[in-house]
């Protein structure tokens, strides 16, 4: 895909900050291809030094023995949603909500997100919902220039096929934004994530508070948007993302015929498939393959659709992600290194992998010349206990 900047000028672009000098000592590193007992260096917030033995320098911070892997990488996130509408038709105070967020993900290991918002609204009938994004990020981008934030941060935009404005939203995102990713998503009633219209009418009804008559509307009205709108949005959604430089996901992608659509737009990576048939397709056309960590840790889909341990299981499963639960994604890589026994592979799940699929090839992965995002972490029979977070050699958490 055509990009109008470099890879390495969307890292660049999310912070500064530089730390100190650190050394984690007498660690059992989760290297790309091995766990070693070591020691890990970071100076001017990158990794100089790897050392294999048990030594503890001087002035070295003694892990004793815990974990040290890579910081998370997170692609796709609710969570920031939640945070600015924390009740349905609640609006919370966008910079507080931000760095309420900011937060909660350094708490769990994420030291690098790309927060999701919604591009393509409805104005009119019960489940109307209204343009926010472009507000929000100028905010978001705002906070960021200003350090005010622990993590790193990167625009994601969800471009919603069935809805009335898409275009005209996403035509207010210029090169400037560095949007890092564009993820097509069709809602439609009746296919891909909402087959099972009985699972859609929960979503909604608990949401949005529709009795009966209003939820049949409301698909009613999703179902005609569609209809008028649908291939405009989407072959619009694809060239826009092309003009912004952004890397293109699928969502919810349930046929083959929907993944052949997906290649065929230049897709680099496919959120939540929601068949074995979908994962099986995608691999077959080189598109990585994400999954829901709640789904993973739960054992299925909230919506019924395939389960990610299946996915793992059949060697169709590349990149987790948080999705609406930020503590699931560390959670996620351990319970993947009991399924495959092979704890470096899962690590890469949450780490290099989403690094990768996102053209950030800075970070991800404990080797000299990469960022020094790094984690301690215990393993303890109920949970992986997470002891230390660094963002470049900075203590966040």
């Amino acid at each position: 895909m055509n990009s109008h900047f470099p890879a390495s000028s969307l890292a660049n672009a999310c912070d500064t900050r530089v730390a100190a000098d650190l050394c984690l000592a007498n660690a059992q590193l989760v290297l790309p291809d091995r766990t070693a007992l070591g020691s890990i260096t970071i100076k001017a917030g990158v990794i100089s030094e790897i050392t294999e033995g048990d030594s503890v320098p001087t002035g070295a911070l003694d892990c004793e023995r815990d974990l040290v892997l890579p910081g998370l990488v997170e692609l796709h996130t609710d969570n920031v949603e939640r945070h600015i509408e924390p009740r349905p038709a609640v609006d919370w105070p966008h910079l507080p909500a931000l760095l309420a967020h900011d937060a909660e993900l350094a708490s769990t290991g994420i030291t690098t997100v790309f927060d999701a918002m919604r591009v393509g609204s409805i104005h009119s009938g019960k489940g109307r919902y209204i343009d926010y994004a472009r507000k929000l990020a100028d905010e978001l981008l705002a906070a960021r220039a200003e350090g005010m934030f622990k993590i790193s941060h990167f625009l994601h935009l969800r471009a919603e096929i069935c809805s009335e404005t898409l275009l005209e939203e996403l035509a207010a995102f210029g090169s400037e934004d560095r949007v890092g990713i564009v993820s097509l998503m069709d809602h439609t009633p009746g296919q891909r994530q909402f087959r099972d219209l009985s699972a859609l009418k929960t979503y909604v009804a608990k949401k949005r508070g529709m009795n009966d008559a209003e939820f049949a509307e409301h698909v009613q009205n999703l179902l005609g948007l569609q209809k008028r709108f649908g291939a405009k949005h989407e072959k619009g959604a694809v060239s826009e993302a092309k003009r912004l430089g952004a890397v293109l996901a699928s969502h919810d992608d349930t046929t083959a015929e929907h993944v052949a659509t997906s290649a065929d737009n230049g897709v680099g990576f496919a959120e939540f498939p929601t068949t074995v048939e979908a994962a099986r397709a995608c691999r077959e056309q080189g598109i990585a393959v994400m999954m829901g960590a709640p789904n993973l840790i739960r054992g299925g889909s909230h919506s019924g659709n395939v389960a990610a341990e299946a996915l793992a299981i059949k060697d169709l499963l590349d990149i987790v992600s948080s999705d609406y639960v930020p503590s699931a994604l560390l959670l996620s890589a351990f319970h993947l290194a009991r399924i495959w026994d092979d704890l470096p592979r899962a690590v890469a799940t949450v780490t290099r992998n989403p690094a990768r699929a996102a053209r950030l090839d800075d970070r991800g992965s404990l080797q000299v010349g990469m960022r020094g995002d790094i984690l301690r972490v215990r393993q303890t029979e109920a949970a992986p206990l997470l002891r230390g977070v660094w963002s470049r050699g900075e203590k966040i958490g």
